[in-house]
Parts: structure tokens; C-alpha cells; sequence
């Protein structure tokens, strides 16, 4: 990272994607502080309201999905208005929808213009991992460049401005999918950079050559063909790319669940750890629970892992500071073999050599996050929980996770960070 040169990162604390996105991206905000522009200090009153309006709303809905029956009919009218059109036939998508107009209206009505004006006082590249701050930028005049990070494999009209044929904000892609739906929503092609998305330095390494990722996906690609049944079939495209395997792993199989930010997945992580307590008793294998900064989930799976005898074999990976968190996760990355989540932000994840299980899919973006994984071949369905046992062990015989591993590492853009830099910097 070049460290004298520095920009405004803008995240906003919904969730943990746009500020996952973000974290990477510490060494080039000013001062090292990423700002959360729905809870940062000095922020009018009325502003938060509008935030927490919005942010309350999501994670109910996301919550309320769990109800049977009418959580799913409540959840399916909500997901309509923030649905992703089909791609094809190709055609010009860039009609403001409803809810984009509201977005307007409000900072019409000066809701963003206290965080802008804050920041146009020490004009910078400003890099918003949320779509509405950097509307909010050029709404309000703000006076150096404006970056967005695109934080899913494929997006909704909202992330495009009101009148994209004239706005002047630069996006920063993950993927070719969300390059060419940009400009379906009318985005000028010469405003959108294929970056990738970006992954934390700490797990990809300090240079371009991602000497830490290659060494840590040779020591899971181990455990995740312990038969070598891929290991053998592809000792050309391994050794190429990765150099000689070591001839043991430097860690036991581990699998880690994430739960996502509104708190979903939590009787799917129990009914794994259950269906594998005998396998983790036994020391043949290890799981990581993740409960991010959601004190409540942190409880839940510690009342469950005593009830278990597990308290003292399972990781539970936590901390009231996201930042902390993000330290956490990203250091036990280095030694987990498999994800298992819902397809959200993590996806991208993939790209360090990671193979993700898939939880079921929370709204429309994640349905696309999903199909971009399968498309990559680094991501995998989740079967019935309550039989993780039979079904995990089954992949493992085959080389299915390994396979994924690598397709993840091959195929997803690993050097993000780098890349935005790059752009915002020349």
C-alpha cells in the first residue's frame, strides 16, 4: 500500500458486507479510520433516523424469513422491490426505479449533506463501499473523485445514480458480470473498472506475488483430498500454479460456519456441529463457529456447544469491535479448509483458494452470488444439515472440495486491493 497516499472510506454498518469490503482498504483511509456514514460522530439526528429506519427493516425481514409461512410470504414481497432483472434480452435497464427516487428525494431534502460537507473540507479520493454515499458525494458537490465498490456478483438498479448517462462516479467491479450490468443501467463504460473485490492483504500477501495465499491453499488442498483422487488427476495444473505440496498439512481438517449479519443460519451451524460432534470428540476434525460482533448468536452456540461437551473443541470466533473481528476471521482463514455460509460478500472469498458450501440464499443478490460460484465451480449446495457426517466426508473421498479450491483460486481475482489502489491512485 502506498501509504502517503490516502482517500476517505466510507462504509456503512448494515450488515457486515460493505464494511468487510472496506476493512482491506485501512491503510489508504485517512488516519486508518473507516467512516460508517449511518454512525459516525456529529452525525443530525434526522440522518441517523433515516439509516436506522433502514437498517431495522432489513435485518426484521431477514429474521422474520425464519417464520413458517407467512415469514416467507413477508420476506418474498420485500425481496420484489430490491429483485435483479434478467440479463437477457439485452436492453436499456436504465429507468430509476421507485425506491432510487425516494434515495433522491431525501438528499433532496438534505438527508448526507452534513457527511459530504465534512469531507469536501479535505478533498480526496472518496471510496464508498455503499451505493447511496456516493450519490450522496455527487449530489452534494463533493469536490475529488468518487469511487464505488461493488460489494456482489451481480447488482440491482440502485446501485446505478439517478441519471447514470451523466453522473461522474467511478465503479470498481468484482467480476465481467457486474461490468456489463452497470452498463445496462446506463453507467458510462470509461466509469467502470474491473477490479475484483478486495481481499484482506493478510491472507493474499504483501505483494502481487501471493506468496501467503499459495502457501496456505498447498496445505488445504491436503485435507481436502485425503484420498489425492484430484491431487493426481491435476498434478500439472497444481505444481504450475502452486509449486511442490508440502507432504503434510500444517493444520487438521477444519470447517468454519459463518453466520451472516442479521443473525440467519444459526439452526444450521447447531444441526452441523451436532451431526459432527462425534468426528470433532474424536479430534478428526475441527469446527470454527463464526458469531461475528451478534452477542446473542455468540450465546446461543455456547449454551448448545455445553449441552454437547463441545465448549472446549469448538472455535467460537467473536468480538463486540468489527474491526477486531475482521482481524480474528481473517487470521483463521489461513488455517479452515472449507466455508460454509450464506452466498453473500464471502463469496468473493473464494479467490483464496476457499471452497464455499452454500446456506440457502438471503434476497435477490445472493441468489446471483450463488450462481456466480457455481459457475466458477468453487462453490457447493449445501446438503441436509442434520447429516453433515455422511454427506462432508463423502465430498472430501472424492476430491470435490479440492477441485473447488483451486477452481476458486484460478478463476476469482485475487489482488482487488491492489487493483483498486491502482485505479484510485494512477
Amino acid at each position: 500500500m502506498r501509504r502517503n497516499k490516502k482517500a476517505w472510506v466510507v462504509a456503512v454498518n448494515m450488515g457486515y458486507g460493505h464494511q468487510r469490503s472496506a476493512y482491506p482498504l485501512r491503510d489508504l483511509a485517512y488516519k486508518g479510520e473507516i467512516i460508517n456514514a449511518n454512525d459516525y460522530k456529529g452525525i443530525p439526528e434526522k440522518d441517523e433516523k433515516i439509516w436506522e429506519s433502514s437498517r431495522g427493516f432489513y435485518e426484521f425481514v431477514s429474521r422474520f424469513k425464519r417464520i413458517p409461512l407467512i415469514g416467507s410470504f413477508v420476506f418474498n414481497t420485500y425481496n420484489k422491490f430490491q429483485a435483479i432483472p434478467s440479463f437477457y434480452p439485452r436492453r436499456d435497464l436504465s429507468k430509476p426505479t421507485f425506491g432510487l427516487k425516494t434515495m433522491y428525494s431525501l438528499m433532496d431534502k438534505g438527508w448526507g449533506e452534513h457527511l459530504i460537507s465534512k469531507l469536501a473540507k479535505k478533498p480526496m479520493p472518496l471510496i464508498s463501499t455503499f451505493f447511496t454515499t456516493a450519490f450522496m458525494a455527487e449530489h452534494f458537490n463533493y469536490p475529488g473523485d468518487i469511487y464505488t465498490i461493488v460489494c456482489d456478483a451481480d447488482i440491482s438498479r440502485a446501485w446505478a445514480a439517478l441519471k447514470p448517462h451523466e453522473s461522474k462516479i467511478r465503479y470498481l467491479a468484482p467480476n465481467n458480470w457486474t461490468v456489463n450490468r452497470l452498463q445496462l443501467y446506463g453507467v458510462k463504460k470509461k466509469n467502470i473498472f474491473l477490479t475484483g473485490f478486495p481481499l484482506p492483504t493478510e491472507n493474499v500477501g504483501l505483494n502481487r506475488r501471493m506468496s501467503v495465499l499459495k502457501k496456505d491453499i498447498s496445505h488445504r488442498l491436503l485435507n481436502l483430498d485425503p484420498k489425492k483422487e484430484y491431487i493426481n488427476n491435476y498434478k500439472v495444473l497444481i505444481k504450475g500454479s502452486l509449486g511442490n505440496l508440502p507432504k503434510k498439512s500444517n493444520h487438521k481438517l477444519t470447517i468454519m460456519f459463518a453466520v451472516g449479519g442479521a443473525g440467519a443460519q444459526t439452526e444450521i451451524a447447531i444441526k452441523a456441529v451436532k451431526s459432527l460432534s462425534s468426528q470433532i470428540k474424536n479430534n478428526e476434525m475441527r469446527f470454527v463457529l463464526v458469531a461475528g460482533i451478534r452477542s446473542e448468536v455468540k450465546e446461543c452456540f455456547e449454551e448448545i456447544l455445553k449441552e454437547l461437551g463441545l465448549e472446549e473443541k469448538v472455535e467460537i470466533i467473536f468480538d463486540k469491535n468489527i474491526q477486531k473481528y475482521f482481524q480474528k476471521f481473517n487470521e483463521r482463514l489461513r488455517t479452515i479448509d472449507a466455508l460454509w455460509t450464506k452466498p453473500s460478500e464471502l463469496s468473493f472469498y473464494t479467490g483464496l483458494g476457499i471452497p464455499i458450501i452454500m446456506a440457502p440464499t438471503i434476497g435477490s443478490q445472493e441468489d446471483f452470488n450463488k450462481k456466480w460460484l457455481l459457475s466458477l465451480g468453487s462453490g457447493t449446495w449445501q446438503e441436509n444439515p442434520d447429516y453433515t457426517n455422511q454427506w462432508l466426508f463423502d465430498y472430501l473421498k472424492s476430491g470435490r472440495l479440492a477441485e473447488a479450491a483451486m477452481q476458486g483460486f484460478v478463476e476469482a481475482e485475487k489482488l482487488g486491493t491492489y487493483n483498486i489502489e491502482k485505479v484510485c491512485f494512477g
